[in-house]
């Protein structure tokens, strides 16, 4: 029996995909989460064997969670499914030790025999994602300038940013000029965008 942990901050997709499950014969959800910080502990309680993970979750998305499960649950393989598939998106989870990664658009049987290949050791990268990370290239940011990126997508202050980064307000300014100008951007605002859209962020 393969042990599932489903998270998605969505009830009606996770309580759909959970009844889709548990119609198979050797899938067993074991345990529900709505958001990445529930499903590190529900992961820590019941040591699933595959964490279907949504890609966007509060608090934590699907790939963080997916990074920080490689230290807590090391035998959970982990599946990210999601609504905005991007290039950047790919590449960061399989680089965070991410095993299967598909839209939301997949019919059911791909969903349950994906979960059955990472389960056995197995990968699984939908082929259209998988051409769009090979034709989109490398992100052009650094880790820092990424990261300074995301915490200005909310619109913050330079000031909020360097503190919630732990850096002095020029070096946050010197990163977001950095990135716009590696991604063509007029301002910060835009190579959010741009970094978003790529998902480089």
């Amino acid at each position: 029996m393969i042990r599932v942990l489903l998270a998605d901050d969505e009830n009606l997709i996770r309580s759909a995909l959970a009844a889709l499950l548990a119609l198979e014969d050797d899938l067993e959800v074991v345990a529900q989460a709505a958001s990445g910080d529930e499903a590190l502990a529900m992961a820590r309680r019941h040591t699933p064997d595959v964490a279907v993970l949504d890609l966007q979750m509060p608090d934590l998305d699907g790939i963080s969670v997916a990074a920080q499960l490689q230290g807590l649950v090391p035998g959970c393989a982990v599946v990210i499914v999601t609504g905005h598939g991007r290039a950047g998106h790919l590449k960061r989870a399989l680089t965070a030790g991410v095993r299967g990664f598909l839209p939301k658009t997949v019919p059911a049987a791909v969903l349950t025999d994906v979960v059955r290949t990472v389960a056995g050791g197995g990968r699984y990268v939908d082929p259209e994602l998988a051409a769009e990370a090979i034709s989109a290239g490398d992100s052009p940011l650094t880790p820092r300038e990424a990261d300074v990126l995301e915490l200005a997508a909310g619109g913050a202050p330079v000031e909020e940013i360097a503190a919630r980064a732990h850096l002095s307000p020029g070096t946050v300014r010197n990163h977001l000029s950095s990135a716009a100008g590696k991604l063509g951007a007029a301002n910060r605002h835009v190579a959010v965008e741009v970094a978003r859209r790529h998902g480089w962020i």
